[in-house]
């Protein structure tokens, strides 16, 4: 029959396609021991129209597709992953709306088969929880079926979805990095516009929170994370939190009496040459910070023997020498070394515990240093060094007037104070936040010349150059005051 142009237009602009589910099989994708089982489903297009089932009028249509052919899966997918009911066909649309003497067996075919697909799909929507590895293919033949529990490595790239398993790898850590945890001595830090506007050293312990100006943040967030962390707080403002060093535990510490600041404890061991396996006597506990560089300084085969003449500044010493070693355990896993041997007592009236004991070197923070120096330099080793931590010049004058007045072998070799002068050093920045630029000297780019950049090459420009920005450099608006005087006394026998 010759169709001429018009009724062949007219015969596409009337044609429904429609897709139809004939069967279902269904094969198995076994991964990590767990067997689901997903259908395949074979599509075929239908014709509907009075004119020819072709394009060519012939009955073959060169777009349509095989049987086998790999047509759209985002059905697939999604039936397989989401157990939802797919949306209805234009065929299923139009034949509830004919008769049902007018509908064809096909469609009688659909409607009993319906039932049964939904059942199996509420069925196979109970294991799907699992991460898969879905490997969907349509075929007509057995031939272009693929085993994939004989051959896991057996893919077609054509054919293949995979979604891999993303379930989460533990983070890399260094060897000995160990991450924060309940009962650890922790230190909280935060920073804006190059001012340190709060820091403070607290304990890890369950149910309690990091309280500040700044918000909240709960313990339970900061146990398990890495050393160096930044976290928000409840009002979102980035808190550093890290362990404290040494010298950090020393400041923030609780005291009782004032402590040798550590750039004080660092020159007196540099003074007194305190290395490892040595004997040292400390007479001063104060609040423990002297012996815990001592404690350090000596290591696991020296030790030290601190006396303390109060009773409260005894108690605050030994409460916080055993706090940073229950910290340090935590923080490394090791014992910190337990060379510190406390007592209360005053010594004046210390022979007895003196007997029989040689030290390498002896540190005094007393008021009256002169007064037991008879006492403890016969146990000094001969060149030993005792270092004398002093407040005031005036006690200077009476240690000095005492040693000139006794018969004592020690000899002031020095009398320093250590300061330390802190210097801001930034780049310089605009009122609105930017970099200031230098001034050359020859411009070579005119405003004319910018104009005509484009706008990759003002973007490259927008970027600073090495050396193109200018620093400011000055001391630092607030500076350490005087702390202590340090007298060096060595022992020598004439």
């Amino acid at each position: 029959m010759s169709v001429t142009s018009g009724s062949l237009l007219k015969t596409l602009g009337l044609a429904r396609f429609c897709v139809t589910c004939l069967r279902q099989q269904s094969y198995s994708v076994k991964q990590s021991h767990i067997k689901v089982s997903t259908p395949q489903l074979t599509w075929r297009v239908r014709n509907y129209g009075t004119g020819p089932s072709g394009v060519d009028g012939e009955g073959n249509d060169p777009d349509a597709k095989e049987p086998g052919g790999l047509v759209s899966l985002q059905f697939s997918k999604r039936a397989a992953q989401l157990k939802r009911r797919r949306p209805l066909s234009p065929l299923e649309r139009v034949s509830r709306l004919l008769p049902e003497e007018s509908l064809s067996q096909e469609v009688w075919e659909l409607r009993e088969t319906k039932p049964k697909e939904e059942e199996e799909q509420t069925q196979e929507g109970q294991i799907g929880q699992e991460t898969l590895s879905v490997q969907t293919e349509f075929t007509s033949s057995p031939q272009d079926k693929i085993q994939r529990g004989e051959d896991k490595g057996k893919m077609f790239s054509h054919l293949h979805i995979e979604v891999e398993d993303m379930s989460e790898q533990p983070p890399y850590t260094l060897p000995g990095e160990r991450p924060m945890c309940f009962g650890e001595v922790l230190f909280a830090q935060h920073r804006r516009k190059r001012q340190l506007l709060f820091q403070k050293m607290f304990q890890l312990k369950e149910g309690e929170r990091l309280q500040s100006n700044w918000g909240v943040i709960a313990h339970e967030e900061i146990a398990g994370c890495p050393a160096g962390t930044v976290l928000r707080t409840s009002l979102g403002l980035p808190i550093l939190v890290r362990r404290p060093s040494l010298e950090e535990f020393t400041l923030f510490m609780k005291r009782g009496p004032a402590i040798a600041y550590p750039k004080d404890a660092s020159a007196m061991l540099m003074m007194m040459d305190v290395s490892e396996g040595d004997y040292v006597l400390e007479s001063g506990s104060g609040s423990g910070a002297m012996t815990l560089f001592l404690s350090r300084a000596v290591g696991s085969n020296g030790r030290v023997l601190s006396v303390e003449v109060r009773e409260d500044h005894h108690r605050r010493a030994v409460l916080n020498y055993q706090r940073w070693r229950s910290s340090w355990s935590l923080r490394r896993g090791g014992e910190w070394p337990d060379n510190v041997q406390f007592h209360c007592a005053d010594l004046l009236s210390a022979k007895p515990l003196l007997s029989g004991k040689g030290f390498n070197s002896i540190a005094l923070d007393m008021v009256n240093p002169h007064l037991v120096l008879p006492t403890v330099v016969p146990h000094l080793h001969p060149g030993g060094v005792c270092a004398v931590y002093q407040a005031n010049v005036t006690q200077i004058i009476d240690l000095l007037e005492g040693l000139r007045c006794s018969t004592l072998p020690l000899a002031c070799e020095r009398i320093i104070e250590v300061q330390y002068r802190d210097w801001l050093l930034a780049p310089s920045l605009q009122k609105d936040g930017t970099f200031h630029t230098r001034k050359a000297i020859n411009n070579s780019v005119d405003e004319e010349e910018k104009d005509e950049l484009s706008e990759d090459e003002q973007e490259i420009s927008s970027h600073r150059a090495f050396g193109s920005v200018p620093y400011i450099a000055r001391p630092h608006p607030v500076q350490t005051s005087h702390t202590a005087f340090l007298v060096k006394l060595r022992k020598i026998l004439k």
